[in-house]
């Protein structure tokens, strides 16, 4: 039994008062022990910023999340053998190979080129609820958005990516929980499924030549390559839709929240706009999309003054390392000037983000546009909830109010 156990558990994460104080919890559990063995996950768990971005860019640690596929549910599977394939959940040599292919969608050239896209589809959305004076940003923004981003990148159709959206849900909620039951896996895994078959006919039968600057034209050479194996580029793309968009969601809408709590926040990025991409990183560590990464290590080894034994997985808690007053001083206030500091929301070393300039480009078009069309933006309606995720840290919804427009052009202030 491993040494520098605790009663905490990251499980009651998942509690709805924890939830709420997040970061709270956080700082308890990093005060007791930055590196602890959490009995019930059966993983040490990790929340110094210091441990998590040494243990995210160690050789001597794998990122592979099933190393033993038999033992993973039978309903959990099929899903856990794609995950195996994404470069996600690689090592070198594949990692390196499996981001070079598509990579080449994300160069700072392909993702300056979609700006004018990103800012259309922005001034679209606010366009249509400025007469009604409520948007739930979430629903109506925070998803759609990095949706249709992704989809145009893979040449995905309008008509198909409601069908598209449904089926990542199951696996975003299954990557995000460790404990599913065997309907969930099941239909985990039957989304992935579905998902594949789709992005098969898309890439081997779609109609006409691809968009010049999508992914589908970049995988072409790929779809024809002897040493390429298919399956796996198809598990890799599924990735990319996955997470381009629940990720981007997730910030969008975790940002939007963050800056309605701090109205002088707001009205600093208002009469400071050229902050707002100061802002974006400072709100990605403030309140982090993706909450943890996971790592098993190689051999038996040392971390941190503990003995990890081979196989024993680590998880990474992103959102503790980034509210980490050893790396952050004062880390639970928004500071768009707050000097030094690598957050971790994009992770850290060899796995970090591949579409994080993406990400980014879509939160400073996003909160410009919110903070200079909507400035008397306020939340109505129900208090806002999180998914229930360890993973993830999203909300299901965020309801504004701000005063209609026929033109979606600033107006006079909502009444109270």
């Amino acid at each position: 039994m491993p040494t520098h156990t605790t009663p905490a558990s990251l499980l009651s994460v998942l509690r709805t008062q924890n939830q709420e104080r997040l970061y709270d919890f956080y700082r308890d559990l990093r005060n007791t022990d930055d590196l602890f063995w959490d009995r019930r996950v059966g993983a040490w768990v990790a929340t110094s910023h210091a441990v998590v971005s040494s243990t995210a860019s160690d050789p001597r640690f794998s990122s592979i999340r099933y190393p033993d596929i038999e033992a993973v549910s039978e309903e959990l599977r099929p899903l856990a053998r794609v995950l195996s394939q994404q470069m996600l959940y690689s090592d070198a040599p594949d990692h390196a190979r499996l981001r070079a292919l598509l990579s080449r969608a994300f160069t700072p050239r392909a993702v300056a080129a979609l700006r004018e896209r990103i800012f259309d589809a922005v001034d679209q959305i606010i366009t249509r609820a400025a007469p009604t004076g409520r948007l739930d940003i979430v629903a109506d923004l925070a998803r759609p958005l990095p949706l249709a981003v992704i989809c145009d990148l893979l040449g995905v159709p309008e008509e198909d990516r409601s069908t598209v959206s449904s089926w990542s849900d199951p696996v975003a909620a299954a990557i995000g929980n460790s404990r599913l039951d065997a309907d969930e896996s099941r239909a985990a895994s039957q989304s992935m499924a579905q998902m594949l078959d789709y992005l098969r006919g898309l890439l081997l039968h779609e109609d006409g030549p691809p968009a010049p600057h999508s992914l589908r034209a970049l995988l072409a050479t790929g779809i024809d390559n002897p040493d390429q194996d298919f399956e796996e580029l198809l598990a890799n793309c599924a990735l990319l839709l996955i997470a381009g968009h629940e990720t981007t969601t997730h910030f969008i809408g975790n940002a939007a929240l963050a800056l309605l709590e701090h109205p002088r926040a707001a009205e600093q990025l208002r009469d400071q706009p050229d902050l707002i991409p100061a802002a974006v990183e400072e709100l990605l560590r403030y309140d982090s999309p993706v909450q943890l990464m996971l790592r098993r290590a190689r051999h038996d080894l040392d971390l941190a003054g503990r003995s990890l034994a081979a196989g024993q997985p680590v998880l990474l808690v992103c959102g503790a390392a980034n509210r980490d007053p050893e790396a952050f001083p004062d880390p639970d206030v928004l500071d768009f000037r707050r000097p030094g500091g690598r957050h971790v929301a994009f992770g850290y070393g060899p796995h970090f983000c591949l579409g994080a300039a993406l990400a980014r480009l879509e939160g400073v078009i996003v909160l410009e546009a919110l903070l200079t069309r909507l400035p008397d933006w306020k939340l109505v309606g129900a208090a806002p909830s999180w998914q229930r995720s360890l993973n993830f840290r999203g909300l299901t919804s965020l309801e504004i109010a701000f005063t209609p427009s026929p033109h979606g052009h600033p107006g006079q202030p909502v009444p109270e």
